[in-house]
């Protein structure tokens, strides 16, 4: 099974344009307000906190992530969306033989989901640990990919 969420992930740059925007537009509110003889209170800056603690969400949930478990191989990447088309940046990776999968879990939470894969390795005992953003996934996808981990799973459990 193979998918991305390119689609869905197309509107994070309009949000990031319009959040930047928004936070202009208040600096050069609060600038005016600083001239005027009204004194500047806390409240004034809020919009502009607001609007950071809403980009600084929006960069860290705003990542493509790409699926692909046909093949031997099992292979997860999330990807920055900004400046996607010109490089990778914030790549995170993990391509690995489907026998190494010892388990997986998938939180899902309102506004923040992700997959944790544990992948065993003969060097070191234990796991080792990724963590991969699925937020902008569809629920469709989501269940499809947590299908496939489920066989990938139990197989390496019957064959075991």
């Amino acid at each position: 099974m193979r998918f991305t969420n390119r689609n869905e992930v197309k509107i994070v740059p309009s949000i990031y344009i319009v959040l930047v925007a928004i936070f202009v537009t208040n600096i050069f509110v609060n600038i005016e307000l600083m001239n005027s003889e009204e004194p500047v209170r806390f409240s004034h800056y809020v919009p502009n906190i607001v609007v950071l603690i809403l980009g600084f969400y929006v960069h860290k949930i705003g990542q493509s992530f790409d699926f692909d478990s046909d093949g031997e191989t099992l292979n997860l990447k999330n990807n920055g969306v900004f400046f996607s088309k010109f490089m990778e940046y914030r790549v995170k990776k993990a391509e690995f033989p489907k026998r190494k999968l010892g388990k997986f879990r998938f939180s899902d939470y309102f506004f923040y989901s992700a997959v944790t894969i544990y992948i065993s390795s003969r060097r070191r005992r234990g796991y080792k640990k990724y963590t991969f953003n699925t937020t902008f996934l569809s629920r469709k996808k989501k269940r499809g990919m947590i299908t496939s981990m489920q066989k990938i799973v139990e197989n390496q459990k019957t064959t075991a």
